[in-house]
């Protein structure tokens, strides 16, 4: 099944630009709150319980909701505000929309998206973000032979600056390629110590058997995933900060191996996001099959402008219809 578009037409996009090259320019993350101000929520639990068995939406599988027994830190952004997120990099008008349009335009589109799940949902808050892609995959291999191309802090900073025009949060997008992600993760600590700054992983281009990314789908495992969530954890509790957002990209059976192993951790919020591209009957069926089936702890969704639309009967899921199911996504992706 083609869900996504070919890497390799990307390859060459990010020549001009060195893997280790570093900005001098200061970054800041005093506009987001930190743990010990006076915007941090404190836990309700019994509300806390009554919103994971509303975004369950009646589901009967028993398997959601999956986590009333563990509470994440004070101040957590799940399940109380549903994100809303444009996705992409800022060096290609290919990989999603924020490299589509300037920042004004890019805001103007999605504060219209914001206002539409405000309307399909009134009960929820929606949080914006930016789905920055960090660490981008290729399909040459760059100086240091593993095929991703780090992204300078510039551009970086840039995302940064852009989220903050509208309050919104900010994730880190990483296509790890023939790297992994105890080496990548690291190289992007002075953002995640942010606290408006989160991780998001992408399977699909994690190319454990040495493969080159696009030719095939990768996968990763639940030691993977441990490892990213136990390293944000930790960056929580070191710099006081409110809980962090680990975004897991699926769309196949074997992009994410053993989920059962995956331990959760109060500081961290693990979302399991649907980013496979199709009509709508596909992009159901792959969110009941890899999503609700195998529940880890929050779910999202993603919605491609173009590609969603290729085939009849051309057009993207609606946000009252992404609210039928079951469970409800609290993450929500535009590409």
């Amino acid at each position: 099944m083609n869900y996504k578009l070919n890497i390799l037409a990307l390859a060459f996009i990010f020549i001009l630009s060195g893997c280790n090259q570093k900005s001098e320019k200061k970054t800041g993350g005093g506009w987001f709150f930190k743990k010990h101000e006076k915007e941090i929520v404190k836990i309700d639990t019994l509300a806390y319980q009554k919103k994971l068995k509303a975004l369950a939406n009646g589901d009967t599988t028993g398997l959601w909701p999956n986590h009333l027994r563990s509470y994440p830190l004070d101040g957590a952004i799940l399940p109380f505000k549903r994100i809303v997120a444009y996705y992409g990099n800022l060096y290609s008008k290919k990989m999603g929309i924020l490299g589509e349009y300037p920042p004004k335009e890019v805001w103007k589109r999605l504060n219209v998206e914001v206002a539409a799940w405000k309307k399909a949902d009134s009960t929820t808050p929606v949080q914006p973000a930016i789905h920055y892609i960090a660490v981008v995959a290729q399909g040459i291999p760059m100086k240091d032979g593993k095929y991703c191309k780090r992204m300078p802090d510039v551009q970086i900073d840039s995302a940064l600056a852009i989220a903050k025009m509208g309050n919104a949060i900010v994730f880190l997008d990483i296509q790890v390629a023939q790297s992994n992600v105890q080496h990548e993760v690291p190289l992007l600590e002075k953002y995640l110590k942010m606290p408006q700054v989160h991780l998001a992983i992408d399977p699909e281009f994690s190319m454990k058997d040495g493969g080159i990314p696009g030719h095939k789908i990768g996968t990763m495992d639940a030691a993977d995933i441990n490892f990213c969530s136990a390293y944000l954890a930790k960056l929580v509790r070191d710099n006081n900060l409110i809980p962090k957002i680990l975004i897991v990209h699926r769309f196949t059976q074997g992009m994410v191996r053993n989920y059962k192993n995956i331990v959760l951790h109060p500081e961290v919020q693990i979302v399991m996001n649907m980013d496979g591209w199709g009509e709508p009957v596909l992009k159901h069926s792959t969110y009941i099959l890899y999503i609700r089936k195998e529940p880890v702890q929050f779910t999202g969704f993603k919605l491609f402008y173009k590609n969603d639309l290729r085939k009849p009967p051309h057009r993207m899921l609606t946000p009252p219809e992404l609210m039928k199911l079951k469970p409800q996504p609290i993450y929500i992706q535009y590409q």
